[in-house]
């Protein structure tokens, strides 16, 4: 068993190795988990998301830098595209984080998706919560390059950076995705090519045509150049700016709730699916079921509801 006492105060390979037993399922997570829940909910994570190429994993480590200046300590989940071979992440985004690997209050960590649509892994919620208890003040969350569906991000990061670049489409695929109305801030990077002015334009129009949100933050649009360094102190002060004002609207609160809603359901829901395969895996009379399946004598929708049924009189039983 981990020793938990060691993940406060910071260790480095306790943190490591909880996440590792977290992305493999290990039989311990649920008891690790539940011990280390009192001491999240503290870091401000940033969720950043973008398509392809739009340069996420250059500005993240412009952040870090920004970050470490203002001397905060830094966790890093960089979703990659799964290995179809081993499984595992591509670590490209590791690899362009290279300079902050010796610095010990940054902890960066590369994670597949293993087929989990929306752009994060399927564990990225729980490793943000031991990111969180080992001491992070920020933990930025950067996503496998975004597609139409690809916006879990939102419902797990207080403030959601949306990165575009020019002369890319990228205006075209943010109002085919329902970026628009995800994105905290906007980010135009790449700003040092040149013709960002007519993407900035474009989104202001989109921000016009949108109902004013009631908590009165209009998601700002910000060129950056992670080249020449433009606008990343703006970015920064946004950041910050954009937390405050969620805090001070008492919209920070609901995010808080509408996420543990989210959280607590999956976790409901995995749980009795578990309990429900492993339940009809044991059945004795499958042979029979499948077999009347096949020759029409009942169907699909009738066998589901007594599976149900009986798995669940068999839980409360053991309850």
């Amino acid at each position: 068993m981990l020793d938990i006492k060691k993940l406060i105060q910071g260790d480095n390979r306790t943190a490591a190795k909880l996440i590792t037993l977290i992305e493999n399922n290990g039989d311990s997570k649920q008891e690790l988990l539940s011990r280390i829940y009192p001491y999240t909910g503290k870091a401000h994570v940033i969720g950043i998301t973008g398509s392809p190429g739009s340069g996420k994993s250059s500005l993240v480590e412009e952040l870090i830098e920004t970050a470490r200046g203002n001397n905060l300590k830094v966790g890093v989940i960089a979703v990659d595209p799964t290995s179809p071979i081993s499984g595992g992440a591509f670590l490209g985004d590791r690899v362009r984080m290279q300079k902050h690997s010796l610095d010990k209050n940054v902890f960066i960590r590369s994670m597949g998706t293993r087929g989990c649509l929306g752009g994060l892994a399927r564990a990225s919620k729980d490793v943000i919560k031991v990111l969180d208890a080992y001491g992070c003040n920020i933990i930025i969350v950067e996503t496998v390059g975004v597609g139409q569906s690809e916006m879990d991000v939102v419902y797990y990061a207080d403030t959601t950076i949306v990165v575009l670049t020019p002369g890319a489409g990228d205006f075209i695929q943010a109002i085919k995705a329902g970026i628009m109305e995800i994105a905290d801030i906007f980010v135009i990077n790449k700003s040092d090519l040149g013709d960002t002015k007519k993407v900035a334009g474009d989104i202001e129009q989109m921000l016009d045509l949108n109902s004013p949100s009631k908590f009165k933050w209009r998601p700002p649009v910000v060129e950056t150049s992670t080249i020449t360094k433009e606008g990343i102190d703006h970015l920064w002060s946004l950041i910050n700016k954009h937390l405050e004002s969620i805090k001070e609207s008492g919209e920070f609160r609901n995010q808080i709730r509408k996420r543990l809603q989210l959280e607590l359901l999956e976790t409901v829901e995995e749980k009795l699916r578990e309990y429900l395969v492993k339940h009809i895996n044991q059945k004795d009379d499958m042979d029979k079921v499948l077999d009347d399946l096949a020759d029409r004598k009942t169907d699909l929708y009738a066998e589901s509801d007594k599976m149900i049924i009986e798995a669940l009189k068999s839980l409360t039983g053991e309850i």
